[in-house]
């Protein structure tokens, strides 16, 4: 791009330069051949003014012209003959000059020439020849010629170096943009194109630094629904293989029961999916409004077994005030499921569910009889360094219930206590 950046200026100049020069140095050259001839006319004037005397007076002139070399001039007789001066023994062009009006222009193959009649009440008496080389004219226009090229030479000199300088101010920024764009599409999405402070290439940047952002935040949804998808999903999976497992060991197991539980255990799993491809992709979650009684009930019932396997027991309490309150059910099951599953894993002795009102909104506390939370830790934070677990399901709870315009907290460390706050359904 830079190569041909200068290419292009200097054609443009050079162009330019030829647009211009060859007119004025044809212009040039004209001008030095009718100052030239301007110069000849006013010898012959002045040396006319010397003899006249003499030609009037029919004698021969013998005044010596003073005259510049290489002028040469001469007077002749009306008939072409040498009189005085320095020029050919006859002028050739004498009938041609005695018979005009003014000055006559002569020029050869060599010389410029000027020829100047004078006359005595309008008869030619002689002719009065100027000359001079065609060299003389050649060098000063030649001279200037070589002025005028090696003006363009500057010119020309003076326009490689600016498209070099302007070349490389306009191909440095989109050089790096460049290697910026290999970057980005390389994965790193934490790049952040340089300003140029040319505003057509700044907008370019700002441009790639949008879709840099963009692209570094869809990853991590994905990355995080990626992570929060095999953490809700692994509970119900488990519990799922565990039933298929009870029922292949018992030959005497209702068929038709196991398949009820596991089509069961499926419609969780696919609540489950919906809800954090929701969440993952930004989008308002499935508003499936149920009361809050029968939703902490079914949640009792599916959980109170697993709790029972490690010889607890789950304590559910629904302050009648908020039993029919509705709510959004995919929400709630997903942040209980979170809470129940850190209870049962991280947790101690029975886990408390209680359900009351707290004004406005929904207030679920879950409590258990464990040690509970060490002090300073954010337990909240996304892999949190002093996490037990994965890091993953409390930070993914206090997501989706801010989603849903509510609030999951610790409202006591030891033994732990986790509140979730939720809006309830008008």
């Amino acid at each position: 791009m830079r190569r041909r950046i200068v290419l292009t200026t200097v054609l443009a100049a050079l162009v330019a330069i030829g647009l211009f020069g060859v007119p004025l140095a044809v212009a040039v050259a004209r001008y030095f051949v009718t100052a030239e001839r301007a110069e000849l006319e006013r010898a012959a004037d002045s040396y006319a003014l010397d003899v006249s005397g003499d030609i009037l007076r029919h004698r021969t002139p013998d005044r010596t012209p003073s005259t510049e070399d290489p002028t040469a001039v001469a007077v002749y007789s009306p008939q072409g003959a040498l009189l005085a001066g320095a020029g050919p023994a006859t002028l050739a062009q004498a009938g041609e000059a005695a018979g005009a009006d003014g000055v006559v222009a002569a020029d050869t193959d060599d010389d410029l020439v000027v020829i100047v009649p004078l006359d005595d009440d309008g008869t030619v008496v002689a002719l009065v020849r100027a000359a001079t080389t065609r060299t003389e004219v050649y060098w000063h226009t030649g001279l200037t010629w070589l002025g005028m090229a090696g003006l363009a030479v500057v010119a020309l000199l003076s326009a490689y170096l600016v498209a070099r300088r302007q070349a490389r101010r306009l191909a440095r920024p989109l050089e790096k943009l460049s290697a910026t764009a290999r970057d980005l599409g390389d994965g790193d999405f934490s790049i952040r194109a340089d300003r140029a402070g040319i505003p057509e290439i700044d907008s370019v940047g700002e441009s790639l630094d949008s879709t840099a952002v963009r692209l570094d935040d869809l990853l991590a949804r994905e990355r995080a629904f990626s992570a929060d998808a095999s953490h809700q999903l692994r509970t119900p999976l488990a519990g799922l293989r565990l039933q298929l497992e009870a029922a292949l060991e018992n030959p005497k197991a209702d068929l038709r029961d196991v398949v009820k539980a596991g089509v069961a255990t499926t419609g969780r799993l696919d609540r489950t999916v919906t809800d954090l491809l929701a969440l993952a992709r930004d989008t308002p979650p499935v508003r499936e409004a149920t009361a809050a009684a029968d939703e902490l009930a079914a949640i009792g019932l599916e959980w109170a077994p697993a709790l029972a396997g490690h010889g607890r027991g789950l304590v559910l309490t629904v302050e009648p005030v908020v039993a029919g309150a509705q709510l959004s059910g995919p929400v709630l099951r997903q942040i209980m499921t979170v809470l129940l599953d850190n209870a049962l894993r991280h947790g101690a002795g029975a886990v408390t569910v209680t359900a009351r009102d707290a004004g406005d909104v929904l207030a679920v506390d879950v409590a258990d009889e464990g040690e509970g939370i060490t002090p300073d830790t954010d337990v909240f934070h996304r892999r949190s360094p002093g996490a037990r677990g994965t890091g993953i399901g409390l930070a993914l709870a206090r997501r989706l219930a801010e989603a849903e315009g509510g609030r999951l907290r610790v409202t006591r460390p030891r033994p732990p206590v986790f509140t979730l706050l939720l809006p309830l359904e008008p």
